[in-house]
């Protein structure tokens, strides 16, 4: 055990080195164009109006996000401490002496009881969206939406419930490394069947090619130009504009679930070419294998993750179980624990997450504008335009906090990403592409 223990410690240095890692093996192009981005402040600018909104509702949400994510921590807390989940695990119990009666009537109560405790917050988070003009989305669609993402989470988590309790009594001091193994089978799957499944609950999608073969077109090019394989009948319009304002493009899935997706606000707001440089990025994931890249290491960093909760779970129930009412870990209310600690462990690993996250962006903004070449007149200046358009949409402010950057941002900021697009020139001479052949 020793052994397996220093094997971990090492995982766990190899999980937290890479991103850095990965970021520090640039090319000299890419490093004077990061060094010049750092410090451009022209590339993308708002007007005093859009501004004073930006700086506004990015104030807001630096308050808000770590206020949600305490209260989610406090909430698990209180719901243990009052007793509330012991009474709720004899509620259950009481239900059927059926163990697949009784894991699902918990995961439901459990369920419940946090989404209505969240429901302020969530609801306050929407009503910013309609004010600051980001949704458009009225409030019955909203609870809709609510009530499927519910049905959902119970569902898939009153499998994995079932799934956790019965290797616990399998194996009751391993269970965190035998339940990792089919957590990371049930992702995999969960990325897979996503677009097919979970995706048109909430959208509707169709072929891009139904509404703007013209576009189709145009992204073809792009296409050709990487010397990939992406079907039409893998680019699929997602008509955003029934709820939001903002755009966006994404690509999601894998093997054959793997598919390019743009929004109808992209369309509507940007023109042919700031949406090609937006698909070259997209296509870059495509490429670059973002996608399996990202399961991989997420995969990667649930093992030390479950371990390292697992002693967590273990000293709080040795501390705490008895006045909380939760005997062993075999009992159902121990979930409220095993979650408390799996979620206060995402959310100190967040800047980590994100930093993985930054990386692969950034690779996608070079992969994008490379591909560009030869296809729109000047790489840099669409580059540049497609990052002003998504910026201003979003408010994005262009001088975010330091910390808020490194702990919450999953992408660059738009200020560095439409800098780098105007610095970045490999086909200049004595340059070099990063993804192209000169």
């Amino acid at each position: 055990m020793r052994l397996f223990s220093k094997f971990l410690v090492l995982l766990i240095l190899a999980v937290l080195a890479w991103p850095a890692g990965r970021l520090g093996a640039e090319s000299p192009t890419v490093v004077r164009a990061e060094q010049a981005a750092a410090h451009d402040t022209t590339a993308y600018t708002l007007s005093p109006e859009k501004m004073r909104k930006a700086v506004a509702i990015t104030r807001i949400w630096n308050v808000y996000a770590p206020a949600d994510t305490l209260w989610t921590l406090l909430q698990f807390l209180l719901i243990l401490a009052l007793g509330i989940a012991a009474r709720m695990r004899d509620f259950a119990v009481g239900l059927s002496k059926y163990r697949w009666v009784q894991g699902p009537a918990f995961v439901f109560l459990f369920l419940l009881l946090s989404r209505l405790l969240s429901l302020p917050l969530d609801m306050y988070r929407h009503r910013l969206g309609i004010a600051y003009g980001f949704s458009v989305q009225h409030w019955g669609s909203w609870f809709g939406d609510q009530a499927k993402t519910f049905a959902i989470a119970w569902v898939l988590f009153s499998l994995m419930t079932m799934l956790l309790f019965w290797v616990m009594r399998k194996s009751p001091a391993r269970w965190w490394f035998w339940f990792w193994i089919p957590a990371v089978l049930f992702g995999i799957l969960g990325v897979f069947i996503t677009p097919y499944v979970i995706d048109p609950l909430f959208n509707k999608f169709e072929p891009l090619a139904k509404s703007d073969p013209a576009l189709v077109q145009q992204l073809e090019k792009v296409v050709a130009r990487g010397g990939l394989a992406v079907p039409p009948e893998r680019m699929f319009l997602m008509k955003a504009s029934a709820k939001v304002t903002t755009l966006n493009a994404y690509v999601t899935g894998f093997g054959a679930s793997k598919r390019v997706v743009v929004w109808d606000t992209t369309i509507a707001k940007a023109t042919p070419d700031e949406i090609s440089f937006i698909f070259g990025h997209e296509m870059g994931h495509y490429a670059l294998g973002h996608i399996l890249m990202g399961t991989a290491w997420s995969s990667l960093a649930l093992l030390p993750t479950f371990w390292i909760g697992y002693h967590c779970f273990r000293l709080l129930l040795r501390r705490f179980g008895g006045a909380w009412g939760i005997p062993s870990q075999n009992d159902w209310a121990a979930l409220i624990v095993f979650t408390l600690v799996l979620v206060a462990l995402a959310d100190l690993s967040e800047p980590v997450e994100n930093s993985f996250h930054r990386m692969i962006e950034h690779n996608a903004d070079i992969y994008g504008q490379e591909a560009m070449h030869g296809i729109v007149a000047d790489p840099r200046t669409v580059g540049r335009q497609a990052f002003q358009v998504l910026g201003e949409e979003s408010l994005d402010d262009p001088t975010p906090h330091p910390l808020v950057e490194f702990w919450t941002y999953t992408h660059p900021p738009i200020r560095t990403r439409a800098g780098f697009a105007v610095a970045y020139d490999p086909w200049a001479p004595g340059e070099q592409p990063k993804y192209f052949a000169k």
